[in-house]
């Protein structure tokens, strides 16, 4: 390269070198003397350490053999020899994986951490806006398409958010329906029932979905319908409305703040198994939050360990799923909260999903542990 001072290269010389970058993450480009040019990421890195302990548990294995006799190996000595390379590519790999998990507890606890911090933070800055996606696509549905956008999109944690997902009218025919059964909200007590928590205070109720009605246009049963049509079409889940639960009616008021009492809001709270541990059969996969009306001030919902704020508009759905194509759970990428709600009402119909249920193993045969009834006897 030419000199930054004189503008002319080494011995009247210049050279070219060429690399060649990817998709991958953590990209480096190394420029030698002489113009040697050099490229890794983190898939060539993790080729090369594997390939380093290939190479260096073969020499061991090669060394065995050779300190045998000249003589035609036997199958005993070979066998041994196999076994000793297995066993040093298997300690080799085992330590480098404990290293690895060690550096990923670490930083999982730096971003749960500062996921609690940014949680206060951006509920107090009413003027904080949504974050952007990371794509924008769109979903085609009954002759109407939709904008979708995602705002993560891991195999175990996706959250989506949909455009004018719900009508006036379905808001209007599911608030009617709640209404009568409104009561105050509940978490679950850890073990196996439910109670009321300060860390919720919204009203609720549940609603059956009439799927007799469907076929005559309920604006339930086409709202539900369009629920799981659309989880479908992000996750590949195939889930089935039978054995399901109830859609659910939320609704925080903002004259509770008003009255000098604390704000309607639900604490950081994840609606499945948040773990890293295997689904469990007939628990929580996947959830949709559609906002039937928002607040003045207050209200947002937000995914702390994700950096995900949003700001709801009337009609808008947020969905997450919290399972990936392998049985395992999200590991807190999907905990979420909604944001005191200040001024103003919040209105929003909630359908949490699950796998492994049906008519004759509905969702109520298991209880807020993810025990079924059946087997507790």
């Amino acid at each position: 390269m030419p000199s930054a001072t004189t503008g002319q290269c080494e011995n009247k010389e210049c050279a070219v070198g060429y690399a060649t970058v990817s998709e991958n993450e953590e990209q480096t480009v190394f420029i030698y003397q002489g113009v040697t040019v050099e490229f890794e990421d983190d898939k060539s890195k993790a080729k090369g350490a594997s390939e380093a302990i290939i190479s260096h548990c073969t020499s061991v294995a090669s060394a065995a053999i050779k300190s045998g006799s000249d003589e035609e190996v036997s199958v005993s000595k070979a066998l041994d020899t196999m076994t000793g390379l297995t066993a040093c590519i298997e300690n080799s790999m085992t330590e480098r994986i404990r290293k690895a998990n060690e550096e990923i507890r670490f930083q999982a606890k730096i971003r749960r951490d500062m996921g609690a911090k940014w949680e206060n933070y951006t509920c107090a800055d009413l003027n904080v806006t949504s974050s952007e996606p990371v794509e924008n696509i769109t979903w085609s549905y009954n002759f109407e398409t939709r904008d979708v956008h995602k705002m993560l999109d891991r195999d175990a944690s996706k959250i989506y958010v949909v455009d004018d997902f719900i009508s006036p009218e379905e808001c209007q025919a599911m608030e009617k329906a709640a209404n009568p059964s409104l009561h105050r909200a509940t978490t679950a007590d850890g073990d196996g029932g439910s109670k009321v928590s300060d860390a919720r205070k919204a009203m609720q109720a549940g609603v059956k979905v009439p799927w007799h009605k469907e076929a005559s246009g309920d604006p339930i049963a086409t709202l539900s319908r369009r629920v799981y049509d659309f989880t479908n079409f992000v996750t590949g889940f195939d889930l089935e409305e039978h054995g399901q639960e109830d859609l659910m009616s939320i609704q925080y008021f903002g004259d509770n703040y008003e009255k000098g009492e604390p704000p309607d809001r639900y604490m950081p709270h994840c609606d499945g198994d948040c773990n890293g541990l295997p689904h469990r059969i007939g628990n929580r996969v996947a959830t949709m939050v559609v906002y039937c009306e928002i607040p003045e001030v207050g209200g947002a919902t937000q995914f702390r360990n994700s950096g995900i704020h949003l700001k709801p508009k009337v009609g808008m759905a947020t969905f997450f799923s919290y399972v990936g194509s392998d049985g395992i759970m999200d590991d807190g990428f999907t905990e979420h909260s909604g944001c005191p709600v200040l001024k103003g009402n919040k209105k929003i119909v909630t359908q949490w999903m699950r796998k492994g249920v049906d008519k004759d193993n509905p969702w109520d045969s298991f209880n807020t542990l993810g025990v079924q009834e059946t087997e507790e006897h």
